[in-house]
């Protein structure tokens, strides 16, 4: 395969048939994010972390009878989080989306969730959590268009030393080809940065400078490998303050089979661009999605596993540089590092 080159915007947005919305607010410190299928496309999901927080991930593996989905979304709120879904669902109702059985139509949104109630955020939020409403408006939101960072489901996240973030990224194979793009909340329990340093562990996968161009730190530190833990250094006694929860698409024709591979390929992404991942303690999970738009024709699934690797590594990175400073931060943003 020859090299790859980032969509117009380089965002998820690049392939065809998809919007995104987000919806967040500051005092809560939270959000969401919801990715629009502007017809319905085909998914799939893969989860490797050991403590996800999902719904609607059952009728996505390839022996069940559910195709596609109308929408995804992702969520900050922990388990509360899980009501953004249905917010999504009222949304896409109005707008006449969903299959019908007899008088009734049923939008398909399966949605994941990322821990973020002690991030310095006000989550006295009374007798209903307000994630249904955010996930309604992120919904009504969904653009071409959208904020990295601090924004949506990215909006209280959280890494082991720096603010988490929302990010985005795209690829275009040659030809042009087909084309991939990835949203990620990066919540992690690890960090994304090498030492506590400005450079990205995705470094050889940034394009121009993305993510700040600084590839990596040279020499190279002896105890980059140690382990900086969120809940050993920064978050005490809250082991499961964690999770990065992403999207892949592409606009190639794939079936649900298919997205599942993309979808494990996917997870590389994670493992290059965090330390550590898919732990006890994450509940890392990647959704992958096919519009249909394009047939394979030159590209291979191959290529299309590659390149979903290597885009999702750039997106986490863009989230945490994206990252923006905020009243009663735990942890201090990328921008603000030495």
């Amino acid at each position: 395969m020859t090299a790859w080159s980032p969509g117009p915007r380089n965002l998820i947005t690049d392939v065809a048939g998809l919007l995104v919305g987000n919806a967040d607010e500051e005092k809560l410190k939270s959000g969401v994010t919801a990715i629009l299928c502007e017809e319905p496309a085909t998914a799939a999901v893969q989860i490797l972390g050991g403590a996800p927080g999902t719904r609607e991930t059952d009728l996505l593996e390839p022996h069940n009878t559910v195709e596609t989905v109308d929408a995804l979304v992702l969520s900050g709120g922990s388990a509360f989080g899980l009501d953004a879904a249905s917010g999504a669902q009222a949304a896409l109702v109005e707008a006449g989306r969903g299959f019908s059985v007899g008088p009734m139509r049923i939008p398909i949104v399966p949605g994941a969730i990322l821990f973020d109630l002690i991030n310095g955020g006000d989550k006295d939020w009374g007798r209903y959590p307000p994630y249904r409403e955010l996930g309604y408006d992120a919904i009504k939101a969904a653009a071409a268009e959208f904020m990295l960072g601090s924004h949506g489901a990215g909006a209280g996240a959280l890494t082991a030393d720096l603010k988490g973030g929302l990010g985005s990224a795209s690829a275009v194979l040659p030809g042009p080809g087909a084309t991939v793009g990835a949203l990620v909340a990066v919540n992690p329990v690890g960090t994304t940065t090498v030492a506590g340093s400005r450079h990205f562990w995705a470094a050889p996968f940034e394009t121009g400078d993305e993510f700040g161009g600084l590839g990596y730190p040279h020499p190279f530190p002896a105890d980059a490998t140690r382990l900086r833990i969120k809940y050993r250094e920064s978050v005490p006694d809250n082991p499961r303050a964690n999770t990065t929860i992403a999207v892949i698409a592409t606009d190639a024709a794939l079936t649900k089979a298919e997205c599942k591979r993309l979808a494990i390929a996917a997870h590389d992404g994670f493992a290059r661009a965090i330390w550590p991942c898919h732990t006890p303690m994450d509940g890392d999970l990647v959704f992958a999605v096919s519009t249909g738009k394009r047939k394979l024709e030159g590209d291979n699934l191959l290529d299309l596993c590659a390149v979903a690797s290597a885009t999702t590594a750039r997106a986490i990175a863009r989230g945490v540089h994206a990252a923006t400073a905020s009243q009663d931060d735990l942890m201090p943003v990328w921008s603000s590092r030495s």
